[in-house]
Formats: C-alpha cells, structure tokens, sequence
C-alpha cells in the first residue's frame, strides 16, 4: 500500500463516518419531533428542562467513570453555548407542538443558510456573490413554506421553528471554535451539566407536573437527544458543518412519514418546494462540491 494514500483514505473513512453520524442524527430528530407534538399539553420550557434532566442521567455512569473529561478550555462559552442551545430546544418543541410537522421542520433547514450568515459576521469568511445568492434563495424557500398571503393564514408557530434554526446555527459556530481545545465527550458532558439549572429557573415560572405517560415520554426524549448531540457534536469534530448540513435532509421525509403514519398530516406541495428551494440555496452555499470531498474510494462514483 502507498504510504501517501494512507491519510487520503483515513480522511475518507473519517467523512463516511461523520455523514453516517449526521444522518442518524436526521432520523432521530425526526422521532424527536413526533415525541413533542404527543407532549403538546406540556409547556415547551418543561419539555426542555426535563430534556436536559433524562439526557444528564443518561451520560452521567459515563462522567462519572471518566471524571477527567470534566477538564475544559472554556467556562462562560459553555455557559453561553447551553442557553443558546436551551433556547434553541424550546423553540422548537413550540413550533412542533403548534405547527404542522413537516413544515416546522422544513424551516428549520435554514440552519446551514444562517451559519453562512453568521460565519461572514463573525469569522470574517467572504459572502461573495454565490453565498449572497443561496442566502436569498434560503429565505426565499422559506417564503414557500410559510406563505405569509396564504387564505388560511400566516402560521405564527413556524417563526419559532425560524428562531431556532438561528440559535442552532450560532450554537454550531462556537462548537466549531471549542472542538479545537475540548473533546467531544467534554462539550455533550458540559452542555447537558448546565442545561438542567438554565432550563429550571423558568420551567418554575409554568410548571405543570407531568403524568406518568409524559413522564415516559419524557425520558425516552431526553436520552434520544444525548444520544443525538453526542452524534452531531462528533460528526462537526470530524467534519466542516457545510459538508455535513445536506444529510441533515433526511429529516424532513422521515418526519413527513412519522405524521402521515401517526398524525394524519400530509405535507403539502408547498413545503417540499419550498424544502428543494433552501436544498438547493444550502448546497449553493456550501460551494455545490461538497460530493466532490465525500469519494470513498471503494465506492462507485
């Protein structure tokens, strides 16, 4: 074997993995959103603080075997990083509970249109013309989905969806930045640590206790979504967001299918356009190659 191929092919492997990751990822969010919309009589700020209470039981024989891992780089963006990735969480659980499913979910792929947005404000990277263009054309999918002129009326929910996919993207550029000092296992122990008092203070303010099958519900919520994060947090470590965000695309058939199946809603034509539009203006945005980066070279290409 030609030494010179052999960090080529590791490269390759690491991409495969990291896509593997990145769309399980996709199917789990997709259960995620299934989960919330059957806690609909739970507040969103619950859902979220007991999110981070089942998801720290579920890591935590794991930091406590390895309380080392607890070692980090970084105090107030952990802070910082686990409010944005809260508020993030509620906003979406909102938009589940409120709006149809598919469409919530549509709009939350302008995450990759919103970290391009935040990597020109704040990593100095250059917008250019191609960038410029896939971030009209984002927003203009979204337009699609939303149809704020629609007879039956501006759905209000989905601009939580909106809000979320913000706070997503800004979660995504720090953990960007803290994966360079602090490992994976450092940054889900972290997050999930200051999650549960974030999340507390103003469930305190709704509480409402839950029964025992919310409770259950609850649970199997919480640990789908460490297992989630640490999936996502180690796809980023292995691999640049723009590489990754089309596999993210998964959700949206397994999230309209979940609906159809459980829910009864049909995902109009509205919302795979406008789902193909910010497809698209994604791909735009990531440079239209990132095929190019993926070839692993036992696959037909």
């Amino acid at each position: 074997m030609n030494a010179e191929m052999i960090p080529a092919q590791t490269r390759d492997a690491s991409l495969a993995l990291a896509a593997l990751l990145m769309a399980s990822a996709a199917v789990l969010n997709a259960v995620d959103a299934v989960i919330v919309r059957k806690l609909a009589d739970v507040h969103p700020l619950v859902i979220g603080f007991f999110r981070g209470v089942f998801g720290l039981i579920f890591v935590l024989p794991w930091i406590l075997s390895r309380p080392r891992m607890l070692k980090s780089h970084y105090r107030f963006m952990h802070v910082a990083r686990a409010g944005l990735k809260l508020a993030g969480l509620v906003c979406f659980f909102a938009a589940f509970a409120l709006a149809p499913l598919a469409d919530a979910t549509a709009i939350i792929f302008l995450g990759p249109i919103f970290l391009t947005l935040g990597a020109w404000l704040f990593l100095a990277e250059r917008l250019g013309i191609r960038r410029i263009l896939a971030v009209t054309g984002g927003f203009a999918g979204a337009l699609i989905i939303m149809r704020p002129g629609r007879s039956g009326g501006f759905e209000p929910a989905l601009l939580f969806a909106l809000a979320g996919a913000a706070l997503t993207a800004a979660v995504q550029l720090m953990l960007k930045r803290m994966s360079a000092k602090d490992d994976t296992d450092t940054l889900v122990a972290w997050n999930l640590i200051l999650m549960v008092p974030l999340a507390l203070v103003p469930a305190l303010f709704v509480w409402g206790t839950p029964n025992l099958e919310e409770f259950g519900l609850l649970a199997l919520q919480g640990t789908l979504g460490a297992l989630n994060m640490t999936m996502v947090t180690r796809a980023l470590g292995m691999a640049d967001a723009s590489f990754l965000a089309p596999f993210d695309f998964l959700r949206l058939p397994a999230v309209a299918l979940l609906a159809f199946v459980i829910f009864g809603e049909i995902a109009g034509a509205a919302t795979w356009i406008g789902a193909a539009v910010i497809f698209a203006a994604t791909l735009l945005a990531t440079g239209g190659g990132w095929l190019a980066r993926f070839r692993v070279r036992n696959w037909p290409m």
